[in-house]
């Protein structure tokens, strides 16, 4: 399951039909970066379509990883307030729903139902980004296998169709 989808299924459809009325879908070109290392973010980005580069500094800009449809961006900056830590560049054509941090502020002060239910959807993604990285890390493989089977066992729900809504709305 995608980060997206994980963030989307935690949230209600009331929820996600503000998102994409909020938010504004972009058009990034190939080469283009999105996000900065070390630049103010002033958003929160769900990749629609398209694959982006990570790459970090710190590591000669060497390219950490790459990003396709259904990920979410800006989020660690979203919670912690701290500059992003990887520029995030267009591999390709891409096409984001950018939802304002201004906005989206004002709606988790405002909607405290909301703010409940995307704090722990991002909690989640975060927790579910985490034991990648240190499955990743693992030389087991077989440890490796069987916690990758039962994170993706335990975050299976039936969010698949909300990309899809979003990217209709976005069209219509």
């Amino acid at each position: 399951m995608t980060n997206a989808l994980l963030i989307l299924g935690e949230l209600s459809d009331r929820d996600i039909d503000w998102m994409v009325t909020e938010g504004k879908r972009k058009t990034i070109q190939a080469g283009a970066i999105l996000i900065e290392e070390d630049q103010p973010l002033d958003a929160l980005y769900i990749v629609l379509s398209g694959t982006l580069s990570v790459s970090v500094a710190t590591l000669g800009n060497q390219v950490v990883g790459k990003i396709g449809s259904g990920e979410v961006l800006g989020e660690m900056s979203f919670v912690d307030g701290r500059l992003p830590s990887a520029t995030v560049k267009a591999v390709e054509d891409c096409c984001v729903l950018s939802i304002s941090r201004t906005i989206l502020s004002e709606r988790l002060e405002e909607d405290v139902l909301f703010s409940l239910r995307f704090y722990r959807a991002i909690t989640k993604f975060l927790s579910s980004r985490l034991r990648a990285t240190v499955n990743n890390f693992s030389y087991e493989e077989n440890a490796n296998l069987l916690s990758v089977q039962n994170s993706q066992n335990a975050i299976e729900t039936e969010p698949d169709y909300r990309l899809d809504w979003i990217m209709q709305r976005l069209s219509g």
